[in-house]
């Protein structure tokens, strides 16, 4: 197996496993959602994707593979089964491979930011944050 397949669906699993843990069996038929994350929509996006290239098995199995996960969200196997059509998939089709990779975040990383509570603030990166009531900044 080619390793930039390999290295695709490393970087694509996040994506994969959020999607499916948001979506369920439903990510096939279900339009982008403001209210879900931009990980989960990348998710769907590509599982879309992938489920649109293939054939009726290939579909069917991809489908199945979905359908465990979603059971099953805490199921390595489960979520490895479904990185494991993909890679199928991406072996039979070397135009799917290029348009997946077009669709991944280029720096190849990945970064997750939550922010819970009152006030609270997240950022990738941050130079100076000022929060709550009456602050300053002191020189």
């Amino acid at each position: 197996m080619s390793t930039e397949i390999v290295q695709l669906v490393e970087q694509a699993g996040p994506f994969l496993t959020t999607a499916v843990g948001t979506y369920g069996a439903a990510v096939f038929s279900r339009a982008e959602s403001a209210a879900v994350d931009a990980t989960a929509n990348l998710g769907r996006r590509i599982l879309q994707t992938v489920w649109g290239r293939r054939d009726a098995q290939g579909r069917a199995e991809l489908e199945a593979a979905v359908q465990d996960a979603a059971e099953a969200p805490e199921d390595a196997d489960a979520a490895a089964a479904v990185r494991q059509q993909v890679k199928r998939a991406l072996r039979e089709d070397a135009e799917l491979l290029a348009e997946l990779a077009r669709m991944l975040p280029a720096s190849g990383e990945t970064v997750t930011v939550t922010a819970s509570g009152e006030r609270s603030i997240a950022a990738k990166t941050i130079g100076t944050a000022v929060t709550g009531d009456n602050t300053t900044i002191q020189p």
